[in-house]
């Protein structure tokens, strides 16, 4: 273990031989932090975090009790087989949140991107990536093997089944249940959900211009009013020319491989 004041380690703690904290850490009672875990700078553990396995967290990241991170994966597949967890920097990730590495047929690897916020109770599954500044709100579950872009929003008590794509700046209502792929920003709601339009929220955030938005809309527009197949459409659409980058963003997004359909504003 690096050197590291015993100030920052509380006595009910324990840090396996093996372990390697950056400086400033936090690790408060009855914590746990396994032999193969790399903690970075001023990472805060609260009490009763379990860290475990071939896992890696980022500067400033700051963990609330009962969080498991890093047990192994929930796949029946999973034969012991070494496997990774590698967390970036300044993520909040609240009470009761579980996350788990990768697997062998997966890639090896569960990756997480920086600045994000799990809320309490959620879930990431194995060989799952996720993005910058993505939000999982409470008890939402990501299933192994999923992609989420950077900028992202999960509502509450949703579910993103495996090998689905969440494109960048899209934001997800709760209690959604998702199948299919979600081009980048766009909303969807519903249980059994549809695609509701445009995230003109977040596009607001990113302060893209009014007459860029509007570009947009008309090019969504173009997209699904159509009799053509989706990525038809997608390609037509290039080959006349998009206007701007987000346009480019959601073509690509569309034309790439996928095991998945999309989601659509059709019901």
């Amino acid at each position: 273990m690096s050197a590291l004041k015993k100030d920052f380690i509380h006595e009910t703690a324990l840090v396996e031989k093996g372990a390697s904290t950056g400086s400033d850490c936090d690790i408060g009672p009855f914590c746990l932090v396994g032999s193969n875990v790399r903690l970075g700078n001023r990472v805060k553990l609260h009490s009763h975090v379990v860290v475990t396995g071939n896992t890696i967290i980022g500067d400033d990241t700051v963990i609330w009790p009962f969080a498991s991170i890093g047990h192994q994966p929930q796949d029946l597949k999973y034969r012991g087989e070494k496997s990774n967890l590698i967390i970036g920097k300044r993520n909040k990730i609240r009470e009761s949140v579980s996350i788990n590495p990768g697997t062998k047929g997966g890639g090896g690897v569960t990756r997480i991107g920086d600045d994000c916020l799990f809320m309490l109770g959620s879930h990431v599954g194995h060989d799952s990536l996720i993005g910058d500044f993505v939000v999982v709100a409470n008890n939402s579950a990501i299933a192994g093997h999923v992609t989420i872009g950077n900028n992202v929003t999960i509502g509450g008590l949703s579910g993103v089944h495996q090998f689905c794509r969440v494109g960048e700046g899209s934001m997800i209502g709760a209690l959604s249940m998702i199948t299919n792929d979600i081009i980048p920003f766009t909303t969807v709601v519903g249980e059994r959900p549809r695609l509701s339009g445009l995230n003109l929220i977040g596009l607001k955030r990113r302060r893209v211009s009014s007459k860029t938005i509007n570009s947009i809309r008309k090019f969504y527009n173009e997209l699904f009013n159509s009799n053509k197949n989706l990525k038809t459409q997608a390609e037509l659409i290039l080959l006349a020319g998009v206007s701007n980058e987000y346009e480019e963003r959601i073509v690509k997004f569309i034309l790439s491989d996928s095991t998945r359909s999309f989601l659509t504003p059709k019901l």
